[in-house]
């Protein structure tokens, strides 16, 4: 089976971990990137990335001209595509920037024009109900129209795409899986006597982007409520709530139980992980953000709670978006934006650690079972021989 799957997340090599591990599951499969030849990441004021080939048997990455360096939505590629593809003769063409792309439409209609005869597919994040106005939704029903199947990264993208017309096969799994040869349990001793945190401790764990829909407040005012309780707050990241964060945890007389660690290397988040005696992540929908398409953000999958549950530490979510899905029965999961609720699951950890080391076990089997780069590259081999 010859696999084509482009996307500019696969600029960065740790991100093509799954699709690599898929090239070398059984002989036969070969497996082609296409990326973008120049990207942006996070916009037009950073410097642009010069991606580079890369070939390991039979995996390859392939840079290809393209148009637009820094919008997935408008990224296309350019003549250079056509001759790889023609080379190639893939069986399957995976396109990962959604239903409205561009580039899914180009390879749509490359595929017919060459008469491939290859399967379409797309993958998409996006888990909120849309309106579409002409003409992005006639290149949507042209997308939709001519796609075998569809990977979505969760269960209210899939339920979206139903409502709007798609009949064929989906599979709900994330984008990018998790290395559980990074992220697994590792005792850290020497840096968490670095940060002041002794055995007795016990540390929660917040790791992300300090920002009001990641419902950062939440979780330390869930924490004020057990002051009579030995706890320290690990906060990795960084954001525009920092100082908030700081003020709340003064006025309530904590702030001395907060560790403040500046955004690591991802190759270095799980020493932290490991630190942890619980992760939270306690996300809320909010519908802030205004686009020309729709309104609100909810967790679209929380890809931190696998890396945890891969280290042994026991995950609490809210029930914003798709965390309940990957929590399952292996963690902790509260309403979102409740203080008590959280409070509560938070003492329950607290209070029983053969509880918590239970539950931390119970997250371990669940990743390994469902979310390693070998897993979900065995999921996605079965999906392509589904169609």
């Amino acid at each position: 089976m010859k696999i084509l799957v482009a996307s500019h997340s696969y600029i960065v090599d740790l991100n093509c971990e799954k699709l690599r591990v898929l090239a070398n599951l059984e002989p036969g499969i070969e497996v082609t990137i296409i990326v973008p030849k120049r990207w942006k990441p996070g916009g037009v004021m950073k410097d642009t990335i010069e991606t580079r080939s890369r070939e390991e048997g039979s995996f390859r990455v392939v840079p290809v001209s393209n148009f637009s360096q820094n919008n997935q939505g408008l990224l296309t590629f350019g003549a250079d595509l056509v001759s790889l593809i023609k080379s190639f003769q893939p069986d399957i063409i995976q396109v990962e920037q959604g239903s409205k792309s561009l580039a899914y439409a180009e390879f749509i209609t490359l595929n017919r024009l060459l008469n491939l005869k290859a399967k379409n597919l797309f993958f998409t994040w996006w888990n909120l109900p849309y309106h579409l106005k002409f003409p992005v939704s006639l290149l949507e029903a042209y997308n939709l129209k001519n796609t075998d199947g569809i990977v979505v990264g969760n269960q209210d993208g899939a339920e979206i795409l139903r409502d709007r017309g798609f009949t064929g096969k989906m599979s709900v799994m994330p984008q990018l899986g998790v290395d559980d040869s990074l992220f697994c349990p590792q005792s850290q001793p020497e840096l968490a006597a670095k940060l002041g945190i002794q055995s007795d401790d016990f540390v929660v764990g917040f790791v992300g982007r300090f920002v009001p829909e990641k419902g950062i407040l939440t979780l330390v005012k869930a924490l004020e409520k057990l002051r009579d309780r030995r706890w320290k707050l690990l906060l990795l990241g960084r954001g525009e709530l920092k100082a908030e964060i700081q003020k709340q945890a003064e006025e309530s007389g904590v702030s001395n139980r907060l560790i403040w660690i500046e955004s690591v290397p991802h190759a270095d988040v799980y020493r932290y992980i490991n630190l942890m005696n619980t992760l939270v992540l306690p996300s809320e929908t909010t519908d802030q953000f205004k686009t020309f398409t729709s309104a609100g953000w909810k967790e679209q999958f929380g890809h931190v709670l696998i890396e945890a549950m891969a280290c042994q530490v026991p995950v609490i979510g809210s029930d914003s978006g798709e965390i309940p899905n990957v929590i399952g029965d292996a963690g902790l999961v509260f309403p979102e934006g409740n203080v008590e609720e959280l409070s509560d699951r938070l003492a329950r950890l607290i209070d029983d650690r053969d509880f918590a080391s239970d539950l931390g076990q119970q997250g371990y089997q669940r990743a390994i079972a469902k979310y390693t780069n070998r897993a979900l590259a065995k999921e996605l081999l079965e999906f392509y021989r589904s169609l």
